[in-house]
């Protein structure tokens, strides 16, 4: 068996998220669809970096499966691109090693969230950014990254449906930078927990808001309690922007 890694990326509307649920229009189920019709009608299990929620958008998530095929990596991504929906594209296939997993061999993910800062709402946009035409003190926003940086309890940063125990992870970078009309959120670390990126980012728009000062953070993150956070940012405005291996 060979085994191959992808990058692929999608536009996260039209799906109840990455991976299978019944009866619903999945990333996963699309893609192992795909590799069904190559393999003429084998069932292919796909396993991918990380799981986005429904309406999260990828640039680079990875995946990998193995297959019994020897094909050189361009077909390979001239075919699964032939057979896939046009909100999924497989940007890059390589050849992997036996013990290559895309989900436990991460290293770093890079997520980024965009907030639309226009007074007017944009229809073409809405699936793509948080539209939030509030005024925003970005200093604020700014001072208030720096700590959330480090080796932290995330607890009051994640959902309390998150089913995982251990809630310490790692944000090496975060920056708020504001690019015409538009606040990007840049945040990359060892790993989330489930809707924690959507919930620095609510916590932090409270923060430019003025409803909470920037010092808050560490009290929120004392607290380990999530009522003690902002409210979650909805999902359109979320993107995994890249995933990082060792062999990166």
């Amino acid at each position: 068996m060979n085994r191959i890694k992808c990058v692929i990326s999608y536009d996260g509307t039209q799906f109840e998220g990455y991976q299978i649920q019944k009866e619903k229009r999945t990333v996963q189920l699309e893609v192992q669809k795909a590799l069904a019709r190559i393999h003429k009608g084998a069932e292919m299990k796909v396993f991918a970096s990380g799981r986005t929620d429904a309406g999260v958008h990828a640039v680079g998530q990875v995946l990998h499966f193995d297959t019994p095929l020897t094909i050189p990596t361009q077909a390979w991504q001239k075919a699964l691109n032939a057979h896939l929906p046009k909100d999924i594209w497989v940007k890059q296939v390589l050849e992997a090693a036996s013990t290559f997993h895309a989900r436990f061999d991460v290293v770093q993910k890079e997520y980024r969230y965009k907030v639309s800062l226009c007074k007017d709402f944009n229809v073409f946009t809405r699936h793509h950014v948080f539209h939030y035409p509030y005024k925003l003190d970005v200093d604020a926003i700014q001072e208030a990254t720096k700590f959330l940086l480090g080796t932290h309890d995330f607890t009051s940063f994640c959902s309390v449906k998150t089913e995982v125990v251990d809630k310490v992870r790692t944000i090496y970078e975060l920056e708020a930078c504001v690019m015409d009309d538009e606040l990007v959120f840049r945040v990359v670390g060892n790993g989330f927990l489930y809707n924690m990126v959507r919930i620095i980012v609510g916590t932090l728009l409270e923060v430019g808001q003025g409803k909470k000062q920037p010092k808050e953070i560490l009290e929120i993150l004392q607290e380990q309690d999530r009522k003690a956070a902002g409210k979650t940012a909805p999902a359109q405005g979320l993107y995994l922007w890249s995933v990082i291996y060792n062999d990166n």
